[in-house]
């Protein structure tokens, strides 16, 4: 993946987790702390091994075991590069609806459904946080920790499912309350570039490392 950009920047891999059972079931998981499944595990050393060759200058993770089992099996190819857990990366608070499943919600909840769909960016969760709380955490850790880092440098950031979404919407200049037209499937990779505060995607959801799955979301 070479770097389209005169000036070097810095470089950022913002992935996402590994499948969990949560995920396959579709139950709302938040801060749950769920570990990888089977499935999840193939599916981060795929993208362990789509990575092997980056020159990685260190590695940042949710705290959430999902995301720190993801970390681990990529820096297995980078025993030297420094793996910090990054509390500002973890997954949105879903608050009441932790554990959910997703239908038993939407039939529990339709007037909180429709204002999640109507209006996504900012809708509450019940002793939660919105997406506009998670966003401007996110872009707030992410600009710190990139501070901490010359031009140059290669960062791989683990994350969640909202997380890396609000980031996405962020960059690509997409209003929250259309997140849905993106997508951060599990195991996904993104590909930015960073210069002070400007932001360049070059990768997008990418999952074509995953052995038994594609995606159409590459972004050339």
């Amino acid at each position: 993946m070479a770097n389209d950009i005169e000036s070097p920047g810095k470089r950022i891999l913002l992935i996402r987790h590994g499948e969990t059972e949560w995920n396959r079931i579709h139950r709302f998981q938040g801060r749950s702390d769920l570990p990888l499944n089977p499935k999840g595990r193939d599916q981060a050393r795929d993208l362990a091994f789509a990575l092997r060759k980056e020159s990685l200058t260190a590695i940042y993770s949710s705290p959430l075991v999902r995301a720190m089992e993801t970390a681990h099996l990529i820096r297995v190819f980078h025993p030297s590069v420094p793996l910090f857990e990054e509390g500002g990366l973890v997954e949105m608070d879903f608050g009441e609806f932790e554990g959910m499943e997703a239908q038993r919600w939407a039939v529990e909840y339709p007037d909180f459904r429709k204002a999640w769909e109507e209006t996504p960016g900012s809708v509450t969760m019940p002793g939660g946080e919105n997406l506009q709380g998670v966003q401007r955490r996110a872009i707030e850790t992410l600009e710190r920790i990139t501070e901490f880092h010359p031009p140059g440098s290669t960062l791989l950031l683990c994350s969640h499912n909202f997380v890396n979404l609000t980031i996405l919407c962020h960059v690509l200049k997409v209003p929250l309350d259309r997140f849905r037209e993106l997508r951060q499937e599990t195991a996904a990779l993104n590909v930015f570039y960073m210069q002070g505060r400007q932001l360049w995607a070059e990768v997008v959801n990418e999952r074509s490392h995953l052995k038994k799955e594609t995606s159409p979301y590459k972004k050339e």
